[in-house]
C-alpha cells in the first residue's frame, strides 16, 4: 500500500476554476439528483472562543474506486492576524477497501474551486442570459472565487462590491478589476449592490439578515453562500417569499442549516413548495429561468459531492503528471 502527499503548490498546478472543475462539480451533482450518491450528514465543530468552525464533509459516488473526506476550517477573525480566515485538507480513501490512498494539503484551495464552481452552475441555469453589472457582498476569499466562476458563465462589464472591512475591499477591487478584466466598483452599502446588479452573491458570515426583501427587482439572481450553519443569515427571510425560483444545492442540508431553514422558521416557505435542487438543473431534470423578469434566489451550503468531484479531479491530474510524494 502507498499514500500519495499533494501539496497546495502541486494541487493549484493540477486544477483551476474552468469548466473543467464546474464539469466535474455538474457532474457530482448530477449523479447525487440521481440517487447516485451516499451523502452523510456534515460533522462540524464550534470554537466560539476563536470565531471559529471546523467542518468535516464526504460523500461516496456510487462506482467510483475512490471518495474524498474534506477537513475545512472557517476561523473569521484570522484577517486581524493577517492569516486567511480558510484552510483545510482533504482525504482521498478507496472505496474498495478502505485505506487512504492520497493526502491533498490543499490548504482550503479545493473547497475555494469547488464553492466557486457550484455559484457558476447556479448562475449558468438561473441568471439571465445577458448580464451587464455583478454584485458581491463581502471581500473574502470567496468573493473571489464566485466572481471568477461567474466569469465562466456569463459576461459582464462591472463589479460592484460591499464590505464591512475597509482594507479588505481596497485590495479586492486591486486584484479582482485587472483578475476579471472588469471595472470594480466599491459602494458604501449592500442596499445599491443589490439594487444595482443583475447577479449578486453574498457570501459573508453573517449572523444577523441584512439583505431585505424591497431590495429585489424583476431579472435579479442572488446566489447566497454564507448561510451554512444554523446561526448564520444573510437574507432577511421575506426576501425567499419574493423569489419566482427558489433554489438549493441540497434541500435536506438547507432546511437545516441554509437561508432555506430560516425562511421554514418564519413560515415564508414550508418543506413543499416548490425548490429545486442544483443537480435537478445540472441533469436537466427541472429547467431554471424561463424569463428575463423572474427573480431566483439559490442557497449554497456545501454538499460533499462537491468534495469528492474535486478531489478526484485533482488526484487524477496529479498521477498523470507523477506529482506528489509517495510514502510505502
Amino acid at each position: 500500500m502507498s499514500i500519495t502527499i499533494l501539496t497546495e503548490t502541486e494541487i493549484r498546478d493540477c486544477v483551476s476554476l474552468d469548466q473543467k472543475a464546474i464539469s466535474a462539480v455538474a457532474e457530482g451533482f448530477t449523479r447525487l439528483a440521481a440517487g447516485g450518491a451516499t451523502l452523510p450528514p456534515i460533522l462540524r465543530v464550534d470554537i466560539p472562543e476563536h470565531g471559529g468552525e471546523v467542518d468535516v464533509k464526504t460523500a461516496y459516488v456510487h462506482g467510483l474506486d475512490s471518495f474524498a473526506i474534506k477537513i475545512a476550517s472557517g476561523f473569521f477573525e484570522n484577517y486581524r492576524l493577517g492569516l486567511p480566515t480558510g484552510s483545510g485538507m482533504m482525504v482521498v480513501v478507496s472505496a474498495k477497501t478502505g485505506f487512504p490512498e492520497a493526502v491533498l494539503l490543499d490548504n482550503g484551495y479545493l473547497t475555494d474551486v469547488r464553492t466557486g464552481a457550484a455559484g457558476a452552475l447556479a448562475a449558468r441555469h438561473l441568471a439571465r442570459k445577458e448580464i451587464e453589472t455583478a454584485g458581491v457582498i463581502g471581500s473574502g476569499m470567496q468573493a473571489r472565487y464566485q466572481m471568477m466562476g461567474l466569469k465562466q458563465v456569463r459576461d459582464f462589464r462591472r463589479l460592484m462590491v460591499f464590505g464591512v472591512v475597509p482594507e479588505q475591499v481596497e485590495q479586492y477591487v486591486a486584484e479582482m478589476a485587472p483578475a476579471l478584466g472588469v471595472e470594480v466598483v466599491q459602494v458604501q452599502d449592500a442596499e445599491t449592490v443589490v439594487r444595482s446588479s443583475d447577479v449578486v452573491v453574498t457570501c459573508t458570515p453573517s449572523r444577523e439578515p441584512y439583505l431585505k426583501a424591497e431590495w429585489l427587482h424583476p431579472g435579479l439572481h442572488i446566489t447566497a453562500m454564507g448561510a451554512d450553519s444554523e446561526e448564520k443569515q444573510e437574507l432577511h427571510a421575506s426576501a425567499l417569499g419574493r423569489a419566482d425560483i427558489l433554489a438549493c444545492d441540497r434541500k435536506s442540508q438547507c432546511f437545516r442549516l441554509g437561508e432555506l431553514h430560516h425562511g421554514l422558521e418564519a413560515s415564508i416557505i414550508s418543506q413543499n413548495d416548490e425548490i429545486i435542487e442544483l443537480g435537478e438543473l445540472t441533469s436537466g431534470q427541472k429547467p431554471g429561468r424561463s424569463s428575463k423578469t423572474e427573480i431566483t434566489i439559490c442557497d449554497l451550503t456545501g454538499v460533499g459531492v462537491q468534495d469528492t468531484a474535486i478531489a478526484l479531479l485533482a488526484y487524477r491530474k496529479a498521477m498523470e503528471k507523477e506529482m506528489g510524494l509517495r510514502i510505502d
